[in-house]
């Protein structure tokens, strides 16, 4: 949820007199490969006689059926909170609730569509604890414990389950790591799963870096294959992964577990671009994404996400300018994250939503588009490998920010360094007026599709598995080989 949501649902929940409250909520699905969201859309305050207070409280009939039916013109499903006065942690179910719940879920889920959603406030730390009522009907019904409930404000809050997902032990070789922010804030950040979209020289070095933090559960995306003219900036990469055409993501893997500091890293990878269906589902997984592209459409993708379905993009690039003769004008490079509360991609102008139709065609990549457009060449995005470490320490100062809040302060905003002047200063930009990615707020499943066939990730995919079958053959044949002589030696 956002911290809007968050704090109009508090105000309802939290009593001056320490009694149990009760409120309604809308929701819509966010649906991943594995994993389901639900995203709060609105609240719908009681109003007099729709609960009755006593110590406890009691939610009555024609108060769900009044949520029920906003849900159902909304689209949406209907959540169902109450407050734990005093209470720290993630709640466990006492019988009563569970019989409150129970008793609503088939009713909700007849005139909505959706499960029942289930919420507890702790109201002494704030954490909540969540549950969907998706299993069965009748009297068999019955529910799905979340894994954790994320708000979106100026810091990454969450609250997690640690029944289904425990903290992994802290470990000697993180000790540096913990004494920086705490065991506490280190347990929640390792359960996180964080997702870094483009394994370039700039998502390489962010995945090993959080590997080496201790983060156990990463993923990294990417279709290319490493080439040559890759060597220079892709720190980790050699000339034999240049020459196997090695997938960039087996390097990446390969660096992040030699980084890795703890001993239950998970660290997956997908061949997928996030502009394909399959690709955006896998996305929708994880809690957290860096967005380390440097193309309009996964851009796009990924800025619509942050809004659309609630999960926080770290974004970031670089552009190096240079005269006529070669030499060096200047190197720009950005930072922010993309959220509620903070303008899209395209406000703040990182993201040219023009450039994404002709991405989509095929046709930044055709020369004779280029030629007719007068550019006479295919657009680079120039990086060097001792520029390309500013631009990921800007996004892992972001994300750190945005995660442990030092000294209380959360997310800076999106920041912009000017290598000529060695100056660093705060961008201003503004939503416009009539945005429609960030006017999509928590939509889920009901999202603006922008994902499509991507052609270029196909033609990548086929010359990846052509060139490791040809690698098992050449091996199968040295195998042979070996045998032969083998035999030879024997007769």
């Amino acid at each position: 949820m956002t911290v809007a949501n968050e704090d109009a649902l508090a105000r309802r929940l939290v009593r001056d007199d320490g009694q149990e409250d009760i409120c309604l909520a809308t929701y819509r699905p966010s649906t991943g490969l594995t994993r389901r969201t639900a995203l709060i859309r609105t609240v719908v305050p009681p109003e007099p006689g729709d609960r009755l207070v006593h110590g406890n409280a009691t939610v009555t009939a024609d108060y769900i059926l009044r949520g029920a039916e906003v849900a159902q013109r909304d689209g949406s499903g209907l959540i169902l909170l109450h407050s734990h006065p005093g209470a720290t942690r993630w709640q466990p179910m006492s019988p009563p609730d569970r019989e409150c719940e129970a008793s609503y879920a088939n009713l909700v889920r007849e005139l909505t569509g959706l499960p029942l959603v289930g919420m507890t406030l702790a109201t002494r730390d704030r954490t909540w604890s969540a549950r969907h009522w998706n299993i069965g009907v009748g009297r068999a019904v019955d529910c799905t414990h979340s894994t954790n409930v994320r708000v979106i404000s100026d810091v990454l809050a969450m609250s997690w389950n640690d029944a289904l997902q425990p903290p992994p032990p802290s470990e000697r070789s993180q000790t540096r790591t913990v004494s920086a922010w705490g065991e506490e804030r280190q347990s929640d950040l390792v359960r996180r799963k964080v997702l870094v979209v483009g394994a370039g020289s700039v998502g390489l070095d962010v995945l090993v870096r959080l590997a080496a933090s201790g983060l156990c559960q990463l993923t990294v995306m990417d279709f290319d294959l490493v080439e040559l003219h890759n060597l220079d900036r892709l720190i980790g990469a050699a000339r034999r992964d240049a020459h196997l055409k090695r997938s960039k993501i087996h390097v990446a893997r390969r660096e992040a577990m030699a980084a890795a500091t703890s001993h239950a890293a998970v660290i997956s990878v997908s061949d997928l671009s996030v502009c394909e269906p399959e690709g955006l589902a896998l996305a929708l997984d994880h809690d957290l994404v860096f967005s380390c592209v440097d193309r309009a459409w996964p851009r796009a993708v990924l800025n619509s996400m942050a809004y659309s379905d609630l999960i926080p993009v770290v974004d970031g690039g670089i552009a190096i300018d240079t005269f006529d003769t070669g030499d060096m004008r200047n190197a720009t490079w950005r930072s922010h994250v993309v959220r509620p509360g903070r303008p899209c991609m395209s406000c703040n102008r990182q993201l040219d939503l023009g450039s994404v139709a002709l991405e989509q065609q095929g046709l930044l990549e055709d020369p004779a588009y280029i030629n007719g457009m007068g550019q006479g060449r295919t657009p680079v995005n120039p990086n060097v490998a001792p520029l390309s470490v500013n631009v990921v320490a800007s996004l892992l100062a972001q994300y750190v920010s945005f995660s442990v809040a030092p000294s209380c302060l959360g997310d800076p905003g999106a920041l912009q360094y000017v290598l000529s002047t060695h100056h660093l200063e705060r961008r201003n930009d503004t939503t416009s007026p009539h945005c429609p990615i960030e006017a999509a707020e928590a939509v889920g499943d009901d999202r603006v599709c922008l994902t499509g066939v991507h052609q270029d990730a196909e033609q990548q995919r086929r010359l990846s598995l052509a060139v490791s079958a040809r690698i098992h053959l050449l091996r199968w044949l040295d195998d042979r080989a070996e045998q032969f002589t083998r035999w030879l030696d024997q007769l």
